[in-house]
């Protein structure tokens, strides 16, 4: 499948799964990879998407490096920048996928909450972060799942990003991460992976320590009015 925005890698709508007697929003909610090489067409085809608002979770070095091309489009950008840590301490630290996205909802949860809230205030609305993989994974598969998409279809959606990377991307970050982490064991795995039992897993760990993703947003400060008004603009 060939990304919907020209230059923009991973770029998807994450409506039509199953949710229920329901099926999620199309036109709603989207994910991605950075904007840093959106050509013309790609700066075309998000303004026909209507986007109105734009949550990116990278930090502030990210951003400088890979700065988003959205030039003459008329939306907000929202910055929840994810990760507590930088991205080169989880090569550093030779996490596991599973590891860093436990890490991930433990330590950076209000921000999470943060991001959803932006989904729920403005529509049609994009999240995106480097690759679309790991933190822009996490954020919308935590909402689809409060939500009440379908777990598999969630699941599902998740685990499509390793197909939607370019083999000379993987790589170019591959060889770029041995070269200084030689002995690192998970590289693979967290540069260009999207492996399904690791987001069952993680929404598992929601269930046991929450009840629920929905569950996991409530404890951290999301409201039932807006739990409610996410159910009401992703599911129909």
């Amino acid at each position: 499948m060939s990304s919907l925005v020209s230059g923009a890698t991973n770029f998807r709508d994450v409506g039509g799964l199953p949710a229920g007697a329901g099926r999620s929003r199309p036109g709603v909610l989207y994910r991605s990879g950075n904007l840093v090489h959106v050509d013309d067409d790609g700066l075309r085809a998000m303004d026909d998407l209507g986007l109105r608002r734009i949550i990116d979770l990278r930090d502030d070095a990210e951003v400088r490096h890979a700065p988003s091309r959205i030039d003459g489009l008329d939306l907000e950008v929202q910055r929840v920048p994810l990760f507590l840590g930088s991205v080169e301490s989880f090569f550093e630290r030779d996490v596991s996928l599973g590891e860093l996205y436990a890490e991930l909802v433990e330590g950076s949860a209000a921000r999470i909450v943060e991001a959803v809230r932006g989904i729920i205030d403005t529509q049609p609305v994009l999240i995106h972060c480097t690759v679309g993989k790991d933190r822009t994974g996490v954020t919308v598969a935590i909402a689809l799942a409060a939500a009440g998409v379908d777990r598999d279809a969630v699941i599902d959606d998740y685990a499509r990003t390793e197909g939607l990377l370019p083999a000379e991307r993987n790589r170019q970050v591959l060889a770029g991460i041995r070269a200084l982490h030689p002995e690192n064991r998970h590289a693979e795995e967290l540069a260009t992976r999207s492996p399904g039992p690791v987001m069952r897993g993680l929404l598992e760990r929601l269930d046991t320590e929450y009840g629920s993703p929905a569950g996991f947003l409530l404890s951290h400060g999301l409201t039932d009015a807006e739990l409610d008004r996410l159910r009401a603009a992703l599911i129909e």
